[in-house]
């Protein structure tokens, strides 16, 4: 993300996910009924302008990825929660809406992100009359001069109990060395922790036609000033996550059977590049 200034990958994200609403056939995958109303009247004919298309199946495709990890993660988090978990921390929030929607009555949310990005949310939210939520804590943190462990500890996070952990969209964006410290304080935490992430496989392990896709997709992120630079394959990012007692790694095949079985559209992912895993303490 560009300094001092809202993620622009957020913004799509959101949008896609604001279209899976609007667009795509009934049963949808991820039902979230504030995706339209935070964009308000600012992003109305943007999400317009991105309704499913025959022509477009990789645009297709990438809606499909954006929904069912989030689908993925909150599967996850009613797991956590059904295990007694209280804290679900958002690691690099955005315009996530789950906030609005939480009906775990026990459940406080930790939002964190950028300060740019969480002031940019926070005037969508006011401009589309949508109230803050109860039972939520906007944690900004700027990592060049800030730590996790230190912005959650001041909000109010109790390291001495489990938390669930959604961490979408970010991964690609950092440095290694973020990476590993970010997991290191999650598998710090105690027994009944868990964590969603989402990762993308390295250039050289896509097949020449995904590889189009994949440079095209950098290229853009690269324009926005959000650039990819971290990739893994399974075995490179299990042995980061050795810290963890139990992992599951799902790639596109096992994601479509598991969400997209059935449809009636032609919403589901496509190609390798993308996957979506849960690990926990």
């Amino acid at each position: 993300m560009q300094h001092a200034t809202p993620s622009r990958t957020a913004l799509r994200v959101a949008m896609r996910r604001a279209a899976h609403q609007l667009y795509d056939a009934q049963p949808l995958v991820f039902e979230d009924p504030i995706a339209v109303p935070i964009l308000g009247d600012t992003y109305a004919e943007e999400v317009r302008r991105t309704p499913q298309r025959p022509d477009r199946p990789w645009s297709v495709g990438l809606r499909a990825f954006m929904v069912a990890r989030s689908r993925y993660a909150e599967d996850n988090l009613a797991r956590a929660v059904a295990d007694g978990v209280e804290q679900y921390v958002l690691l690099g929030a955005g315009l996530d809406t789950f906030a609005h929607r939480n009906h775990f009555p026990a459940l406080h949310v930790f939002e964190v992100d950028h300060p740019a990005t969480q002031e940019w949310k926070r005037e969508l939210l006011a401009a589309s009359s949508l109230p803050e939520p109860d039972r939520h804590t906007y944690v900004p943190v700027n990592f060049e001069s800030q730590t996790l462990a230190e912005q959650l500890a001041g909000a109010g996070f109790n390291v001495a109990r489990p938390a669930f952990f959604s961490w979408l969209g970010v991964v690609p964006y950092l440095t290694l060395e973020a990476f590993r410290s970010t997991i290191g304080f999650v598998s710090s935490l105690p027994v009944g922790t868990g964590l969603a992430l989402d990762y993308s496989l390295p250039r050289h392990a896509l097949s020449p036609l995904e590889r189009l896709g994949f440079d095209s997709l950098a290229s853009r992120v690269q324009l926005a000033g959000e650039p990819f630079q971290l990739f893994f394959t399974p075995e490179e990012i299990a042995h980061e996550l050795r810290g963890f007692s139990s992992i599951e790694d799902l790639g596109s095949a096992e994601l479509n059977a598991r969400f997209f079985t059935g449809r009636p559209d032609a919403l589901r992912l496509m190609g390798t590049a993308g996957r979506m895993l849960s690990a926990w303490r």
